[in-house]
């Protein structure tokens, strides 16, 4: 489980096929402390295993179903990610409750600032819109936001506040 609370935006060091998995690579920096083989770690939403670690350097593998339905599949060494540890059980909970299980992607049209919100739309396959309810919570690139608006093939989230966005936009990489 995790928050949508952006913790580091780390770098890919390789992308690496591996029969019917594809390795991942990534400098995940400041947030490799406390972490052992076996966590889950939410890679732009996604939670994926450690498989290695080498210093600030942590290795993943993901299966082609993973990287057909994220945005994982289209990473390249030099893209940065958010990451996220998992939450522990006796830690505070910020953000909404998230599980890292993504079902799909959807293209950001516009982002827009409305008096101290931000909306940000995005279009989406009319199977993942069938899921979302306003005041429902979403991750965009492993960014917790809130629903305002659901179509049949769109959705509008907004962060709260300004500051939010601004906290997000320092530690948090989008679209």
């Amino acid at each position: 489980m995790f928050t949508g609370i952006v913790e580091h935006i780390g770098t890919v060091g390789a992308v690496t096929p591996r029969g019917k998995v594809v390795q991942l690579s990534i400098d995940c920096g400041p947030i490799v402390e406390g972490v052992h083989l076996g966590d889950s770690i939410a890679i732009n939403g996604t939670d994926l295993t450690v498989t290695t670690m080498a210093g600030a350097t942590l290795r993943f593998e993901m299966v082609q179903e993973t990287a057909s339905l994220t945005n994982l599949g289209q990473l390249r060494p030099g893209s940065r990610v958010n990451l996220e540890r998992a939450l522990r059980a006796d830690g505070r909970y910020d953000g909404h409750i998230v599980q890292g299980h993504v079902d799909g992607t959807g293209t950001i049209q516009e982002w827009r600032r409305q008096q101290e919100d931000v909306r940000l739309f995005v279009a989406c396959a009319p199977e993942l819109a069938s899921g979302m309810v306003p005041k429902g919570s979403i991750t965009v690139d492993g960014v917790s936001l809130t629903l305002v608006e659901v179509g049949a093939d769109f959705f509008q989230c907004r962060a709260h506040s300004l500051y939010a966005v601004a906290h997000h936009a320092g530690r948090a990489a989008c679209g």
